[in-house]
């Protein structure tokens, strides 16, 4: 048994622990999450905008907050872009995450640098559920692939600026990235078609315990594999 594998097995009990704590109270866990983000966002000018202050409960909120599509907050998003800020969230975002604009032109989602771990925590806790529930933790120690837009980033207005999968993937973890494939440079290769053929010539012979990324590119992925 490798090292990953070994202290992923306390760590894996202490998060499900954490989960059934959360479990026994999921309204007062909502609520308390609900009162943090409000509290924090209250001094933006979107939460001024929508006197934040007098958020109490999941009802106000969806009474001073109505749904929106994005073209109804691009003038927020729009005010970031232009490095304004405490616009939808104290400070400046970390990164802009862009869309691939297949529907009605590109769109960037502001990412924070308090919401980066919840891009990360989600498929960590996933795993370690898995260890827990299974007992299976030899795959943490063979090789993994993450199938990630590229991780080159532009700026815009000063701000970092990509896929959301190519930012998440500057945030895989260091003990996790030394086993990770494909390498910088085939994930920086921007064509689809040329970069799933090298990806699947650096990994066929790979010992590949853990696949991930998203869906429809897994599926081409061993499509080109089986092909």
């Amino acid at each position: 048994m490798g090292l990953k594998s070994a202290l992923s097995r306390p760590l894996a009990a202490y998060v499900a622990r954490r989960y059934q704590q959360w479990q026994q109270d999921p309204i007062g866990t909502q609520q308390r999450v609900l009162r943090s983000l409000v509290a924090q966002a209250s001094r933006t000018a979107f939460g001024h905008d929508h006197d934040f202050g007098a958020i109490r409960s999941a009802q106000d909120l969806a009474r001073l907050v109505p749904v929106r599509d994005y073209e109804a907050l691009s003038p927020y998003v729009e005010r970031v872009k232009h490095g304004e800020a405490d616009v939808l969230w104290p400070g400046r975002p970390r990164y802009l995450a862009k869309t691939s604009g297949t529907t009605s032109g590109a769109k960037y989602i502001p990412l924070t640098a308090a919401s980066i771990p919840n891009h990360l925590n989600g498929a960590r806790d996933a795993l370690l559920h898995y260890v827990h529930r299974t007992g299976k933790s030899a795959f943490l120690d063979g090789k993994l692939i993450f199938l990630s837009g590229s991780p080159e980033l532009e700026e815009v207005g000063g701000i970092p600026t990509g896929r959301l999968s190519g930012i998440v993937n500057h945030h895989v973890p260091a003990y996790l990235r030394r086993n990770q494939l494909p390498s910088y440079a085939t994930n920086i290769i921007e064509d689809w078609e040329t970069k799933l053929a090298r990806i699947v010539d650096e990994t066929l012979t790979a010992p590949m315990t853990l696949i991930s990324g998203i869906p429809p590119w897994v599926q081409m992925y061993f499509d080109q594999v089986v092909a």
